[in-house]
This record gives C-alpha cells, sequence and structure tokens, in this order.
C-alpha cells in the first residue's frame, strides 16, 4: 500500500510517500480501507516528536473514514498510535464507529475527533449549563469552530470566539458567534470581562491568551485547557482561582474513548446534529498524499479553517 511517513522526527520535510507492507490486524484492532485520513494539530506535534514518539519510521495520521474489511460497514476510526495517512488502517476496534446514512464521509471525519474533543471539554470538563457565557480560543480551528456551535446547540446565551484574522472572524460571526475577537488585542482580558464575564473558557493555545480567560472568567467561571502541553507561563496559583471563585480543568479525549458507552453516545450524538444540518465541519482543503507536507505547513501558520482531509488514493 501507500503511505506519508516520516523516518526521523522534524520539520514538514521529513514527510515522504513511500510503498510500505499494510498493517495487521493484532488483537482488538479491524482493518479498515480508507478513504479519507484528517490532519489534526496533533500530527505536527507527532512530527516533531514533542508530543507522541512513534517507533520510527511511522505512519502519522490519528483519524480516518472508510470500510471495515471484516464486513464493508462504513466506519470512521481514531487511531491513538498514527496510521491514518495510509491505504490501510488497523485502528482499535473500540475506537471504530458506523457512519450513519444520513452522514457523508467527509462530515463524519471531520466531526469524530475534533467534535468529540470540543463536546466533552464543553460538557465533561466544562459542565456548560443553559444561559452559560461562552468563551473560544482559536476558533476557527479544526475543534474551535465546532465548540462555537455546539455552545450554542447546548444553550449558551453569549459565545465570544477568539480569533487572529479578519476572515476568520468574519467566518465566526457566520456560524453565530456574537463577539469576535482578536487573540493580540493587548486588553483582551478586559474585552472577555465586559458583560459580566465568562462561565466557561474553552482554551486550546495555552501562555497569554489562557491567561486572558482566566482573567475573564464571571465568578464560578470555569476554565477547561484543551490540548496545551503546559509550560511556565500558563501557569497560576490557586490563589487566582480563589479570587474569583473559578476553577480550572483539562480536557483529553483519550478518557472518552476509554469509556465505549461514553464514546458511542457522544458519536452519536454528533451525527445526530450532523444529520440535522445543526452542526457542520467546515473543510478547509483535501490535499492528496503527495501534499501533506504542505498541509502541515498551512496548518503550523494557521492558514486553514476547520478541518483539513488527505485523499490518500490521489498523489497528485
Amino acid at each position: 500500500m501507500r503511505a506519508a511517513l516520516i523516518h526521523r522526527y522534524g520539520g514538514p520535510e521529513e514527510l515522504s510517500v513511500e510503498t510500505v507492507p499494510e498493517p495487521e490486524a493484532g488483537p482488538g484492532r479491524v482493518l479498515v480501507d480508507v478513504t479519507l485520513a484528517g490532519l489534526n494539530y496533533a500530527d505536527l506535534e507527532c512530527r516533531t516528536g514533542e508530543y507522541l514518539r512513534f517507533p520510527l519510521p511511522a505512519v502519522l495520521g490519528v483519524d480516518v473514514v472508510g470500510r471495515r474489511r471484516e464486513d464493508g460497514r462504513r466506519v470512521v476510526a481514531l487511531l491513538r498510535t498514527g496510521g491514518g495517512y495510509a491505504h490501510v488502517a488497523a485502528p482499535e476496534a473500540a475506537h471504530t464507529v458506523e457512519v450513519p446514512d444520513g452522514v457523508d464521509d467527509e462530515q463524519a471525519l471531520g466531526l469524530l475527533e475534533q467534535g468529540a474533543t470540543a463536546y466533552g471539554a464543553l460538557t465533561l470538563a466544562g459542565r456548560l449549563r443553559p444561559g452559560d457565557a461562552v468563551g473560544v480560543s482559536a476558533a476557527a480551528g479544526g475543534v474551535g469552530h465546532l465548540a462555537v456551535q455546539l455552545a450554542r446547540e447546548l444553550g449558551a446565551s453569549r459565545v465570544v470566539a477568539l480569533s487572529s484574522t479578519p476572515e476568520k472572524r468574519e467566518y465566526l460571526l457566520s456560524l453565530g458567534a456574537d463577539t469576535v475577537l482578536d487573540p493580540a488585542d493587548p486588553d483582551l482580558a478586559g474585552r472577555l470581562a465586559e458583560s459580566g464575564g465568562l462561565d466557561l473558557f474553552l482554551d486550546s493555545v495555552g501562555g497569554p491568551v489562557l491567561r486572558a480567560g482566566l482573567a475573564g472568567l464571571a465568578p464560578f467561571g470555569r476554565l477547561v485547557s484543551v490540548g496545551a502541553r503546559g509550560g511556565v507561563e500558563d501557569a497560576f496559583t490557586m490563589g487566582e482561582l480563589t479570587e474569583r471563585s473559578a476553577g480550572a480543568q483539562g480536557f483529553w479525549l483519550k478518557h472518552v474513548l476509554t469509556d465505549r458507552a461514553l464514546f458511542e453516545g457522544v458519536a452519536d450524538h454528533l451525527f445526530r446534529l450532523a444529520a440535522e444540518k445543526r452542526v457542520v465541519a467546515r473543510i478547509d482543503r483535501t490535499v492528496p498524499l503527495s501534499g501533506v507536507a504542505g498541509a502541515h505547513r498551512a496548518m503550523a501558520a494557521r492558514e486553514t479553517i476547520g478541518k483539513v482531509l488527505v485523499d490518500v488514493h490521489r498523489e497528485e
């Protein structure tokens, strides 16, 4: 089969398209003939070795949609150990869900990984309640643009979306965001604190944006961090939380995947919303295998809006 892989950790130039053996379906795994693979920010960090370090050479890619070989059913799957940028993937059976007829491949793939992250961060970690004011950083990204839509679906009274360019901010207004802000605004914390502050701030950026989100919380507000690896600039004290009667929590999709009933329930909810067109994953672009490196560069430069897909059967 053909796959995009790395032989060493580094920049996008380390990705190459080669012929490699098909993976084997070991215990608890199934083979999926891949139609499309997803490109996620975590892939960039896996490529550099900053996030997960796979045995090399490694095929990257943590989500795919295709046909389960054993029965031909259309499925979408998450791959915690990579392997998505290929003709065939071998996800764990427990991390695979069937796609209902009312949802196409692009929407299924665009929704599952990022949508489950957004939904879990808002509801499981953030305990979003109807009437809450919600802020979302990196709101035009794969997780963020779905979080904006889901917050509305879940009854948020006000959604404040952060994004770096006028084009992205205009797009977020079209999704139903009430206010859009530039994360580089020197008075970001003050802007977030307007109208009584936020009840919930969902952050995937860290650093000054995370701290501005904390400062913009209303009393009893909650800060939820998704995907941030942490650092000195992210640190805050219990005293800062106490001053605001605020809470802070991290969220990692791994803990949804380890609960099969929870994972299926979240997937079913997302697919129902997709079938009714109440939540729509924006597909920024679909690239061939040979375009994966360029797509990595575009995502690193914050040039993408929504989800990037890889057509694994195209090389040019």
